[in-house]
């Protein structure tokens, strides 16, 4: 991601339109919106008013309308919804900013998707990746078991620092969405491997976990890590530092925690997000059905 993710530099665009379009997205920041969720905003913005060609102030809803059709041929409905959603929410800036006197985008526009259940590990599957994570450096094999027992995302992760981690209470202190900071906690055993990771790393430094330059471990490395321990493992499913949060919660659910508990682990500021993992049947659950059904 560049340094100033959030500025449109593209001479390609007209002048007044990329002014507004930086006011905008600039508000973004200042808001506290993820940076990832600029930088999407930002490249969906920008790749419209280079293809598109018409100047905010005369845009009409019949030349979106017409983007978004010719765009939209061979995507994805969820990468649709993106789009629209970045569209809307910049016209309603300009509406409420007084650059736009109309409502180009109609409700009717968005793409119905239907609700899909978290994808998550079932108990032989956690097994497994655990067994194969062994074979890991210890880094690695903290990193895996950190996020399957805190339900940490990864760019959370990514920005610990050494001393927002009690070894001792075995909890850490993570930066979340909109800058929001909370607690969370993670198993002895993730402890005691991060206490030994600590102990032997060759280079110091403020973050947690380093790369093999000695620097802040990124994202997408550990993005990596997990994708790559999930075909070291075999399974079939992908794996991902998300999939290891799911898992998290449809442990938690399926061992009887609150959905509070769960939602304020996860960092959830709405608890009908957290309510979703209830939908899902575990393992757990289906074997309790089957002895009361007995």
């Amino acid at each position: 991601m560049k340094e100033k993710y959030w500025v449109i530099t593209n001479r390609a665009i007209d002048a007044d339109t990329r002014e507004v379009l930086n006011e905008y997205l600039l508000n973004l920041k200042v808001s506290n919106k993820a940076d990832t969720t600029i930088d999407k905003y930002r490249k969906i913005l920008e790749m419209f008013f280079v293809e598109c060609q018409v100047p905010l102030e005369v845009l009409s809803s019949e030349d979106v309308l017409q983007w978004i059709n010719d765009y939209g041929t061979d995507k994805k409905e969820k990468t649709m919804a993106l789009v629209i959603s970045a569209l809307s929410t910049f016209f309603a800036f300009c509406q409420a900013e007084d650059y736009l006197d109309r409502a180009l985008m109609k409700r009717r526009w968005r793409p119905k998707i239907p609700n899909a259940l978290p994808k998550y590990l079932d108990d032989a599957e956690v097994a497994s990746i655990k067994k194969s994570a062994e074979t890991l450096s210890v880094r690695d094999r903290a990193i895996v078991l950190f996020l399957l027992s805190s339900g940490c995302r990864r760019s959370e992760m990514s920005r610990l620092n050494v001393t927002d981690v009690d070894l001792d209470k075995r909890t850490a202190s993570v930066v979340g969405k909109g800058k929001k900071v909370r607690e969370v906690h993670f198993s002895e055993e993730c402890s005691l491997l991060l206490q030994a990771y600590l102990s032997n790393r060759l280079v110091n430094g403020e973050s947690l976990f380093l790369n093999r330059f000695g620097e802040r471990l990124q994202p997408m490395g550990i993005y990596k890590i997990t994708r790559k321990l999930g075909e070291k493992a075999g399974l079939l499913q992908h794996i991902s530092p998300h999939s290891l949060r799911h898992t998290f919660a449809t442990t938690m659910l399926s061992r009887g925690a609150d959905i509070q508990f769960i939602g304020d682990e996860l960092g959830h500021t709405d608890l009908n997000t957290t309510r979703v993992y209830a939908q899902i049947p575990t393992e757990e659950m289906m074997n309790a059905y089957k002895k009361i059904m007995e």
